[in-house]
């Protein structure tokens, strides 16, 4: 019982999980959803695997135990005799097989390039992770806010249609006026019918990450804003996450290049044997050294290396690619971020308050005697636009967590 009291008190502070029942800010929702990433729980079973492997690289291969028979006669009178020749023997020995000490040492050092290897693959699956998480964080983010972006237009709503109803039941306004209010009500209840799914939906992409549904969110950060200035961002093209796997390729490929030179370097063995003769006769010991003579390189060896030149100089040059890739990839995120930013500011200044001021007087003049649909054009119009400015948040944010996360320490950006 008391150990498994302990194994449970170790899993809960290993792996905290989302109770799901106080609201979850953006940097709280990646810190638990990466401490409980499975993926990333491969990724270091995949570490801890190739340092494993890389205690037995550049270690002398195990020795060999020989048994046989020296110089057993098969022909003439004592053929087939133990006894009919005083050379015949049994032997017993052992050969120990010696790699050369540049074979030995390019193993240890191809091991310990694969270990940085899994290391940096792990760094970038955190990243990737990361903005996943940081993604669904932000669809639930905005579903909420376009929610409340529609929910605001309610009251307006109903206010229209008691208008409509007031105005027929006093003999100055028209059933074809009511319908159309009645109609673009439910139009909008609709949309927000609508809404609930995408909430729905939303709340069970964050609940994978963390484990437990997502009652709320807290407030989110300042989007406007990243943790990381865009010339930071330029400058550190070599230390972001997509990148570092790149050079741990080049070691990998390093590697195996000088483990195809150390072919050309001779290996050695050893061997002692014991050999039992026949009663009477002297008992034989027997020692040997051998090397191995890569004398005829031409299309063997030469050729091995040749190969794991032309990979290395691929990877390079590959490398080389996807770091052009990268500053382009970083300067579109950060131009469309700006982009984004300043229609958002738009939005917020002008085009929103227009819309809003345009409803008002168009359904202030129906009030008056005027028609509704200048009242239903502009509420159609109002509607789609914040529709669009909702969309514009989602791919803002969705940006700036893109941006925001491509640095090692940025985990904790707010």
């Amino acid at each position: 019982m008391a150990s498994g009291l302990a194994i449970a008190l170790v899993w809960v502070v290993a792996f905290p999980s989302y109770a799901g029942d106080e609201p979850v800010s953006l940097a709280q929702a990646i810190r638990l959803g990466v401490a409980q990433a499975p993926l990333l729980s491969a990724r270091d079973a995949q570490i801890n695997a190739a340092r494993e492997d890389a205690m037995r690289a550049g270690r002398l291969p195990d020795p060999s135990l020989t048994f046989g028979v020296s110089n057993y006669p098969i022909t003439g009178p004592g053929a087939f005799s133990f006894r009919s020749d005083t050379m015949t023997m049994r032997t017993a020995g052992v050969m120990q097989a010696i790699p050369s000490h540049a074979a030995r040492e390019a193993d240890r050092e191809l091991a310990n390039a694969q270990i940085d290897a899994a290391a940096a693959e792990r760094t970038a699956t955190a990243q990737d992770v990361r903005e996943q998480i940081a993604d669904a964080w932000i669809e639930l983010w905005a579903a909420q806010q376009k929610q409340g972006l529609l929910a605001a237009l309610r009251e307006e709503s109903d206010l229209a249609v008691k208008l409509t109803q007031a105005r027929l039941r006093g003999g100055e306004g028209s059933a074809a006026d009511a319908l159309a209010a009645r109609a673009e009500a439910a139009s909008l209840d609709n949309r927000l019918a609508g809404l609930e799914a995408e909430l729905a939906a939303a709340q069970a992409g964050l609940q994978r990450w963390l484990g437990a549904p997502v009652s709320a969110l807290a407030a989110s950060p300042d989007f406007d804003h990243l943790p990381v200035a865009p010339a930071q961002l330029e400058q550190g093209l070599d230390r972001q996450a997509p990148m570092q796997a790149w050079q741990a390729r080049e070691q990998v490929a390093q590697a195996a290049l000088k483990q195809a030179r150390a072919t050309k370097h001779p290996d050695w063995s050893v061997s002692a044997s014991y050999g039992q003769r026949a009663p009477g006769l002297s008992d034989m010991v027997m020692l040997q050294v051998g090397v191995s003579l890569p004398l005829f390189t031409r299309n063997r060896q030469d050729r091995g290396i040749s190969a794991k030149q032309a990979q290395w100089d691929a990877v390079q040059a590959e490398h080389e690619d996807a770091r052009r890739a990268q500053r382009e990839a970083v300067t579109r995120a950060v131009a469309a971020w700006q982009g984004w930013g300043d229609q958002l500011q738009r939005y917020r200044d002008t085009l929103l308050p227009l819309d809003r001021d345009r409803a008002k007087t168009a359904l202030a003049g129906y009030r008056g005697g005027g028609a509704l649909q200048p009242w239903l054009d502009a509420r159609r119009d109002e509607l789609e636009r914040r529709l669009a400015y909702a969309d514009a948040l989602a791919a803002h944010a969705r940006l700036w967590a893109a941006l925001a996360y491509l640095l090692p320490g940025t985990e904790d950006a707010p």
